[in-house]
């Protein structure tokens, strides 16, 4: 059933505020109606565009809570960070960062979402990459959405080190694994060592 605009408006509203990160073009293929059309509605409705309303949450929660590097510096948006936890974030594919002849995404910008999440998620005032493993799963296209994934597998006190698993998705796809080890000043020293939250 086709809505009329009123109606339309009324539950683009409501699909926004329930999920601040969808896309336009998920609206428009929800509400069976252009991506134009959903972009006109939202400025007669003053709801910011994606990128902004991401800016917005990921500004408004995490500023105080990253402590290892600026939140500008870190690649893609945060959306949840737990210290020393998980971390999630989101990096839109765009013009920018693929190969002009084929439209697949430069490795170094999935690798920089990873790494630099991984920094993020440590409690502490300075996390560097002693080393890394990676996984390239399958390409990434112009157009996508990469949501990285950081989970602390453990914390090892004694040699100042924490290890990070990143895993990022498109659509629920992997498309990229890493395994960070991380040097930490460990500031916040606790016991010896131990898993992360299982």
């Amino acid at each position: 059933m086709r809505r009329n605009k009123k109606e339309r408006q009324q539950e683009l509203v409501m699909t926004i505020k329930e999920n601040p990160f969808i896309t336009d073009e998920e609206l428009a293929e929800l509400f069976s109606v252009s991506v134009q059309t959903i972009r006109l509605d939202r400025l007669e409705l003053s709801i910011p565009e994606l990128r902004e309303r991401i800016k917005h949450v990921a500004e408004k929660r995490f500023e105080d809570e990253v402590r290892s590097l600026p939140i500008e510096e870190v690649i893609g948006d945060i959306i949840d960070i737990e210290l020393d936890q998980s971390a999630i974030s989101i990096l839109d594919i765009k013009k920018e960062h693929v190969f002009k002849r084929n439209r697949i995404a430069r490795g170094h910008h999935l690798f920089a979402q990873a790494n630099s999440l991984a920094v993020a998620v440590i409690n502490d005032e300075l996390a560097l990459t002693a080393k890394s493993s990676l996984q390239f799963k399958r390409s990434v296209h112009e157009g996508e959405r990469v949501i990285a994934k950081a989970k602390v597998t453990r914390i090892d006190n004694e040699h100042d080190r924490t290890f990070v698993e990143v895993k990022s998705y498109v659509n629920n796809e992997p498309v990229f694994i890493g395994e960070f080890e991380m040097f930490r000043s460990n500031k916040n020293r606790g016991g010896k060592e131990h898993e992360a939250g299982n």
